[in-house]
């Protein structure tokens, strides 16, 4: 069967289309009831825009939302719908200057618009403070103005599942990855959960809990969720990959594969480069965690073929950097690593910093210190060049790959001390703060690594204490289940 599905993934388009479009599958994206105030003859398209838009399916949802407002030129609430495609809460960044501009347009029309109804005012409303004076007002407070807004419109219709799923999204775009409490995930999940009794077929519902409960403290909490979600809306490719979320947290590697492989090859179909890229990084990841050295190599061939055109989108520029670099570096290739090339167009220097961090940790390990310093300087002036741009995320997890490469480069010179409180550092800190959604997690853990530093120092009971602190935190890690098997033997 996974042989079966991966030649699904890998046939040409042209050839897929043939064989699968003589009679398509119905579309099935869940069900949505968004009551408005516009014409009877458009309710039914307007639940099928909300509920696209619940998978974060922005560009399809942003054009079903226009025919909605075309065949309705007095419905003021599409406009919401149609700005709400362009933030993208949990995405990074949530909004462009394009998204701002267009989004900003589309409320106006919204509120010059007079059918409408107190609760749409109420959506619009919380939406236009995202938009508003976004040259002025810093987004973070732009987001907890929506939240803010959303949490009282929730409160004022306690029956409208709609108030309470989005409230429930604003929480979780606020929540901060520095809470290791997860105190706004934990609040979106208990809402989440007690509208999953009422509403069971609801698409946003389980995605959204999927990503309440995207950390290892929670995750078991949202296997449920996983299990539904591709279930509800197998149209959407985002509803097909969002489970893996969770089987990546717990380590259900053939679950992952299953998930990828499916959200690939619909993406693909859709034409979904973004999000036929993220599924292919979760792919790749599932599959070197699994051993399965050469289906991950399969996929990066796949990579090659693609033409990813704008890589300073991150979505598609973090995945399509950080596949061939996961490969390299699990393989621990260290020859390989410093031959390592960036993007070759415009992009994130967070972006950058991955392909940077990989050279230097090559030249590290395999002996090459000075080398390794220099693109450690490299990553510090991009730790530089976030922090002035305000990212402050991007930049604590650059500044732990500087100090990961300059602990390598510091075993490399015989500097065993340094190196092991330089590595130790960087693994106290990234254990304090949650990835972001775009990633499976970190290319190799710190901790993991620290523990590989250890065994390397003779140490095999720290390094045991390490690596059962790896596993802990992303449990069944090939690398860090063979260092554990390495230091329980050498004690």
């Amino acid at each position: 069967m996974r042989l079966l599905l991966l030649l699904v993934f890998l046939v040409p388009a042209s050839m897929a289309a043939q064989e699968g479009h003589d009679h398509p599958a119905p579309e099935k994206l869940g069900t949505v009831s968004f009551p408005t105030s516009c014409l009877p003859t458009i309710q039914h398209d307007f639940n099928r825009a909300v509920a696209l838009l619940h998978s974060f399916a922005y560009s399809a949802a942003e054009e079903a939302f226009r025919k909605v407002a075309a065949r309705d030129p007095q419905c003021a609430i599409v406009h919401w719908g149609i700005a709400m495609t362009y933030y993208h809460q949990l995405w990074e960044p949530p909004l462009s200057a394009a998204a701002i501009s267009a989004g900003e347009k589309e409320i106006r029309e919204a509120e010059m618009l007079e059918r409408t109804s107190e609760r749409e005012r109420g959506f619009v409303h919380a939406l236009s403070l995202v938009f508003k004076d976004a040259s002025s007002v810093p987004y973070s407070t732009r987001a907890a103005n929506y939240e803010d807004a959303m949490r009282a419109l929730a409160a004022a219709n306690p029956k409208d599942e709609e108030a309470q799923v989005f409230y429930a999204l604003a929480l979780l775009a606020n929540a901060s990855p520095g809470d290791k409490e997860h105190r706004k995930q934990k609040q979106a999940a208990d809402l989440l959960e007690r509208l999953y009794l009422r509403f069971p077929d609801h698409p946003g519902i389980p995605h959204y809990l999927i990503h309440a409960c995207d950390s290892q403290e929670l995750a078991s909490r949202g296997l449920a969720a996983a299990r539904a979600y591709s279930k509800i809306a197998p149209s959407a490719p985002h509803a097909l990959h969002m489970p893996s979320h969770i089987f990546t947290r717990l380590g259900l590697w053939d679950d992952s594969i299953t998930s990828n492989l499916a959200a690939a090859s619909a993406a693909h179909l859709q034409g979904d480069t973004g999000e036929e890229l993220h599924a292919m990084d979760y792919l790749v990841y599932a599959y070197l965690q699994s051993g399965r050295d050469q289906q991950a190599a399969g996929v990066i061939q796949r990579l090659r073929e693609l033409q990813v055109k704008d890589q300073s989108e991150f979505k598609a520029g973090y995945a399509s950097t950080v596949m061939p670099i996961r490969y390299v570096v699990e393989r621990q290739q260290w020859s390989d690593a410093e031959k390592i090339v960036g993007p070759s167009g415009p992009a994130l220097p967070q972006v950058i910093a991955i392909a940077v961090w990989a050279r230097g940790l090559g030249f590290a390990r395999d002996g090459h210190s000075q080398e390794a310093y220099r693109e450690s300087e490299t990553l510090r002036q991009l730790e530089e060049r976030l922090r002035a741009s305000g990212n402050g995320y991007w930049e604590t997890q650059v500044g732990i790959a500087r100090r990961e490469v300059m602990a390598w480069a510091a075993q490399a010179e015989n500097k065993p001390r340094e190196a092991a409180t330089l590595l130790r550092s960087a693994a106290d800190e990234e254990d304090g703060i949650e990835k972001l959604p775009v990633t499976p997690g970190p290319i190799v853990p710190a901790r993991e690594q620290l523990g590989e530093l250890l065994l390397r120092q003779g140490d095999s009971a720290a390094a045991s204490v390490a690596f059962r602190t790896a596993l802990a935190n992303a449990p069944g890690r090939r690398g860090a289940l063979r260092g554990a098997a390495l230091a329980a033997h050498s004690q």
